[in-house]
């Protein structure tokens, strides 16, 4: 095995790759949207590029769409061709891994995977050529696509198309999401077509290596939620070995050579429930207690994490009331009250709001 780290290099290695310890940037230069940055909840995509050092960028830099286990998530502009590309299907088996329930109906079909995918897409795209509410497209599409790509919803009492590929048709179908509208309202992306190879920055298994290694393939499909083996099969050449206290991970070479010579990580910050620091697969690295775990990653609901010198340290939950916030905090290692608060002040006025109380248990 190569180079050998600590968890707290590893932490550190984190914090200074997705520019965490950053005070300014652009979208250019913000390295998370390589990735992308999951855009769910009030304090979402936007929020976790505020604390990168970017807060106000212009809404014609970005584009939000669903991509990645079908989430919503902001990418520059200017790469949608090479998002299509990078966050699609890696084979059949993977469009079939990736849309859940779906994949069975088709099969029963004789429809393949990506097939299936592709019918949504060119319906989606005959449909939406203005924008439009979720809800109406999804009437449309239950009007106009046959039995296998439709499933009975006991809430609704009716068919609707399956929820999976018709998130993940819509970027296929040249398709993006309005920001901050809710229900979600699609658009077309005038002249958007997937981009024919995938560029070096946007291959989404390098990504993750950059952004949230060392890690594994199995970690990375995780993260994706495609076969280990379709991962496998496009490992990156440059990977190379290393040892997290004892277990076998993989770095990108580069990256392998310097993660020693991060500087640890310093400051506090109220990470989103989504923030991409939360993300990685590897989640008893992060915590490695079951307790703080389940209430830190609960199956609804989640909180966000309150980040002190690249280590979880409890969980925050916000409450606006008009134009006040209030930031509840539970803390599992001491921290100055200052500092917490410096924090929640900080997302008041990202928000807009005046800090009404800190309330710290």
């Amino acid at each position: 095995m190569g180079v050998s780290v600590t968890r707290g290099q590893v932490l550190a290695f984190r914090v200074r790759g997705q520019q965490l310890d950053r005070e300014a940037g652009t979208p250019d230069d913000t390295a998370v949207l390589d990735i992308g940055v999951q855009d769910t909840g009030p304090d979402g995509g936007r929020w976790a590029l505020a604390l990168r050092g970017v807060p106000t960028p212009a809404d014609d830099q970005l584009a939000t769409a669903w991509t990645i286990r079908g989430a919503p998530h902001l990418y520059r502009r200017a790469d949608l061709p090479g998002v299509a590309a990078a966050t699609a299907p890696f084979s059949d088996a993977d469009a079939g891994k990736r849309i859940y329930d779906a994949a069975k109906p088709l099969a029963a079909a004789g429809i393949g995977n990506l097939e299936g995918l592709d019918a949504v897409a060119a319906t989606m795209r005959s449909v939406v050529t203005a924008p439009m509410v979720k809800g109406e497209v999804s009437g449309r599409l239950t009007e106009l696509l046959p039995e296998p790509h439709l499933r009975f919803c006991r809430p609704c009492d009716a068919r609707h198309v399956h929820e999976m590929p018709f998130r993940l048709a819509a970027l296929r179908a040249g398709l993006e999401l309005e920001p901050g509208t809710s229900p979600p309202v699609l658009r077309p992306v005038p002249g958007l077509v997937p981009a024919d190879t995938v560029p070096p920055h946007l291959d989404v298994v390098r990504g993750y290596l950059r952004l949230l290694g060392p890690a594994t393939p199995k970690l990375v499909a995780g993260y994706l939620d495609a076969p280990v083996g379709d991962v496998r099969a496009r490992w990156p050449e440059d990977a190379v070995e290393v040892a997290v206290d004892g277990e076998r991970r993989w770095l990108l070479a580069e990256d392998a050579a310097r993660i020693g010579d991060v500087p640890p990580a310093t400051g506090v910050l109220l990470l989103g429930p989504f923030d991409l620091f939360l993300q990685a697969r590897d989640r008893p690295l992060l915590v490695d207690d079951p307790v703080r775990a389940k209430a830190l990653w609960p199956v609804l609901g989640r909180p966000g994490a309150v980040l002190a010198d690249g280590e979880v340290a409890g969980t925050w939950r916000p409450r606006k009331t008009g134009a006040t916030l209030t930031v509840a905090v539970q803390l599992w290692t001491p921290l100055p009250r200052e500092v917490v608060t410096a924090a929640a002040e900080r997302l008041a006025a990202f928000r807009g709001v005046v800090l009404k109380d800190v309330h710290i248990d």
